[in-house]
């Protein structure tokens, strides 16, 4: 590290004010104060707030956060691939197979969105910022694992461009960027993002007789009779039971690359929550008002999707997923302690309004989560109203 220290250090004198490089210096911080903690300290006089902690560290917190979901869903992709196929192979062979098909999408998205941060930011003349460090990685997780790499890059570049740089750059943008990239895809090239395209084949393959790919959401959304009994009955002959609930908790079914696994996304939130980086409201309001939605369509609904389980509600899709990495985003979520609970609680109830309602998009986290982010201003606004309410009638009193 003191060589990488050292050459960096030699070379800074081009990229400062009066060097060949000037115009180029926040690249150049860029690079320096990821690699290394920045050297510069607040005045020596006066009270000042110390923290060890910068936006750095605090991005790549939730990097390391989402890294179980990552290293799952890599060994997801095989393990769904040789299942099509039927094909016999190895832990390490499914592992192999998932870091194939993942890592090229990881680095387009880092790729394009880091060029367009870098670009932006010297011709703005301002620090590069370190939000996409949490982005590039969202974004790869949310796709799945066929999705054509031209797209990617096309939907990372609209979503740093006119979901974030259009509104100021980082800590400015109205909704959450790797879900503008998602439901950018969704609406431009739907064949590539939606319908049973969640298992990497391959050109050519032969799948098992009888294989599927539909996601369990897409089948409760097309049950005519009893959603549980046809979740546990789907994959007859090729994967009994791939839809049982212990494997939908597991995340061992076909689906995003990063968001099957309800038990990576909860390992994922309690690093989130230890660290104090994540909020446990927005987190537990989220469950709990699909949960209550669920059993609220359980009492009065008449179709077999209304009438599934309301846990099972917490299992499927990309819910926990949703309420772990993507509604807790400081920028775009409700910034009040009262308005997280409002927050999390209305998109767990748009989730499964969503997914219950449209038949074709049974999946409505990603619409949940973007039509709250609209309105997580206007729940702050009453929330804070309410409390001034109270304290001038107190104040009266």
């Amino acid at each position: 590290m003191k060589f990488l220290r050292n050459q960096l250090d030699s070379v800074k004198h081009y990229f400062e004010k009066g060097g060949k490089w000037e115009k180029y210096y926040f690249a150049y911080e860029a690079f320096d104060t990821f690699l290394f903690v920045p050297n510069t300290t607040t005045e020596a006089k006066g009270v000042q707030i110390r923290d060890a902690i910068d936006l750095k560290r605090l991005m790549m917190t939730v990097v390391i956060a989402m890294l179980p979901c990552l290293i799952f869903g890599m060994w997801n992709v095989g393990h769904q691939h040789f299942l099509a196929l039927q094909q016999a192979a190895t832990v390490g062979q499914k592992f192999w197979f998932g870091i194939l098909k993942t890592v090229p999408i990881i680095v387009v998205s880092y790729g394009v969105g880091l060029t367009i941060e870098f670009i932006f930011a010297t011709i703005r003349r301002h620090p590069v910022n370190e939000g996409f460090l949490v982005t590039g990685m969202l974004i790869p997780l949310v796709m799945p694992a066929s999705i054509p790499l031209w797209q990617v890059a096309i939907a990372t570049a609209f979503a740093v461009v006119i979901g974030k740089e259009a509104f100021g750059g980082t800590g400015m943008n109205v909704v959450n960027i790797a879900l503008t990239a998602r439901a950018f895809l969704y609406f431009a090239y739907p064949s590539q993002i939606s319908g049973e395209v969640w298992t990497y084949l391959g050109d050519g393959a032969k799948t098992v007789a009888g294989y599927s790919g539909a996601t369990p959401l897409a089948l409760a959304a097309q049950s005519t009779g009893n959603v549980v009994s046809d979740f546990n009955s789907f994959g007859a002959g090729w994967a009994d039971g791939i839809y049982n609930f212990w494997n939908m908790f597991m995340g061992v079914m076909p689906g995003c690359i990063g968001e099957t696994s309800t038990l990576m996304c909860l390992i994922g939130a309690a690093i989130l929550i230890i660290t104090g980086v994540g909020s446990w409201k927005i987190i537990v309001s989220v469950f709990a008002g699909a949960f209550g939605m669920g059993l609220f369509l359980n009492a009065v609904g008449t179709t077999p999707f209304t009438q599934m389980p309301a846990y099972y509600h917490l299992v499927v899709g990309g819910l926990a997923f949703g309420a772990v990495f993507m509604a807790t985003d400081p920028v775009t979520a409700s910034q009040t302690e009262t308005g997280k609970w409002i927050y999390g609680i209305l998109i767990g109830i748009f989730t499964v309004l969503i997914r219950v309602f449209n038949p074709a998009y049974p999946e409505g986290i990603m619409l949940a989560i973007l039509l709250m982010n609209v309105f997580a201003p206007l729940i702050d606004y009453f929330v804070i109203q309410a409390n001034k309410k109270r304290r001038l009638q107190r104040a009266t009193v």
